[in-house]
């Protein structure tokens, strides 16, 4: 049986015991601030946050290019000739980085790309969907695989939630008419990812904590997430306390695993500190 290897990107965020239990390989994007690029997971998170705090500016972010690709493939296939490379993408509708595999994949054979529509918890979602399916069934035939995990691209459900609009606003993102109305008024929007778009939903109104207890009773109320797995995703910056609470919220809905997931270079230089999300797959039934 042929050897199938799953390629992703760093925008998935994928924790590093995943990568290493499941041999999963991650090729970096960039965050780029002070005019040198930094390839995500090079740097400290923190060095982001003291970044904005230095010029009120957020890093900007780019996809990973054609070249990068090529190497990542290149290596697997002297590492494993006969392999099947399966790479699970970040959204093709915010980053080129999907578009790029493309081009590279076009030079191997048996290279097989599935645009995720999806990022950071929710990539993590279908990528560990795929490994846990390699694992539970080792002999599945390819085509299954790959349908069973493209279906599973519309079943993966992420949002999250900015501490504040900081780096939302240098961002671009959002005016500055709107940051005040939100910062007087202790908004918090929630962001979700509608059609592989990132996209704000509904808005929150109170401290953290409260915030994330609203978002997880009307994402759990909303979506059939499948008791199996949940991801709480968070920023650097986000109160221990909170996560404890969520977490055991999280088991007291009868989750069986809960795994935090921490926002790596490329989100956090979009969402910024203290950011609560959460990512889980939709069940079948």
């Amino acid at each position: 049986m042929r050897k199938i290897i799953l390629t992703t990107e760093s925008g998935a965020d994928l924790p590093i015991d995943f990568i290493e239990r499941y041999n999963l390989e991650v090729v970096p994007m960039h965050v780029v601030m002070d005019g040198k690029d930094y390839l995500d997971g090079s740097l400290p998170i923190t060095d982001i946050y003291d970044y904005y705090e230095r010029t009120k500016k957020v890093p900007s972010t780019t996809s990973t290019n054609p070249n990068e690709y090529t190497e990542l493939f290149t290596k697997i296939r002297a590492a494993h000739p006969n392999s099947i490379i399966v790479h699970i993408g970040y959204t093709s509708k915010a980053s080129s980085s999907f578009q790029n595999a493309n081009i590279a994949a076009a030079d191997f054979e048996d290279i097989h790309l599935i645009d995720a529509l999806n990022v950071s918890g929710g990539l993590t979602a279908v990528v560990m969907y795929a490994a846990f399916l390699l694992e539970k069934e080792p002999d599945i035939a390819l085509d299954r695989f790959l349908g069973l995990v493209q279906s599973s691209v519309p079943r993966a459900r992420f949002a999250f939630i900015p501490e504040n609009l900081d780096f939302l606003r240098a961002g671009g993102r959002v005016s500055n008419a709107a940051y005040i109305g939100a910062s007087l008024l202790k908004i918090k929007p929630l962001i979700e990812l509608v059609d592989g778009k990132l996209v704000s939903t509904k808005k929150y109104r109170g401290k953290m904590r409260r915030v994330a207890e609203d978002l997880m009773q009307d994402f759990l109320k909303l979506y059939p997430i499948d008791k199996e797995q949940l991801y709480l995703i968070f920023s650097i910056g986000l109160d221990e306390s909170i996560k404890l609470h969520m977490e055991e919220l999280a088991k007291e809905n009868g989750f069986k695993n809960v795994t935090w997931v921490q926002t790596g270079g490329v989100i956090s230089s979009h969402g910024g500190p203290g950011a609560f999300g959460i990512a889980g797959m939709e069940t079948t039934a």
